[in-house]
């Protein structure tokens, strides 16, 4: 028999932007997402699906309610954010590199070809200083870093949408 442990509970919650506003952005949130659980959330442009993660992670103010979160979180946005640096250094982001593993999490997030055209692979530094990245590609390399972080929840903000239907097939499956 599996247990299933509670990662995220979130009570009657209201969440704002600003706390000196009258009005929630978001009111009576109820949700409970257990380990293990693949949960989507479904929307018209504007619902609040993105404000809906970023109460997750705190970034919006919490004025009622609760919310708690058991473990770890990683949380590749929609607009994902490149450093200077190396690709492999993007994905390890300060996690010791495990070869097999991360072998595995190139596979996943189809990246393999894109690293193949770089001038030295996943040594190759992208961000101001190196070389720019697709939209795609960025998506597909936070995505990568969200997946070696073996985080306990992973919040996917609309990451398939920069990519091609078949990549974004593979990466599902």
């Amino acid at each position: 028999m599996c247990v299933c442990v509670q990662v995220l509970p979130v009570k009657d919650a209201d969440f704002s932007w600003a706390t000196n506003t009258e009005q929630p952005t978001l009111e009576g949130i109820n949700l409970s997402i257990r380990k293990g659980d693949l949960v989507g959330v479904f929307g018209k442009v504007g619902a609040g699906k993105t404000s809906l993660l970023s109460a997750i992670i705190g970034d919006m103010s919490r004025r009622e309610g609760e919310v708690l979160v058991y473990g770890t979180i990683a949380y590749p946005p929609q607009n994902p954010w490149i450093l200077s640096a190396t690709v492999r250094e993007h994905i390890l982001f300060s996690y010791e590199y495990e070869e097999g593993f991360y072998n595995k999490v190139d596979e996943a997030c189809a990246l393999g070809p894109d690293l193949a055209l770089l001038p030295e692979e996943d040594a190759t530094e992208v961000g101001e200083k190196g070389i720019t990245l697709s939209g795609g590609q960025r998506v597909r390399i936070a995505l990568a870093r969200a997946v070696y972080a073996r985080a306990d929840l992973v919040l996917l903000d609309d990451c398939l949408a920069a990519v091609d239907s078949h990549v974004a097939r593979h990466i599902f499956t």
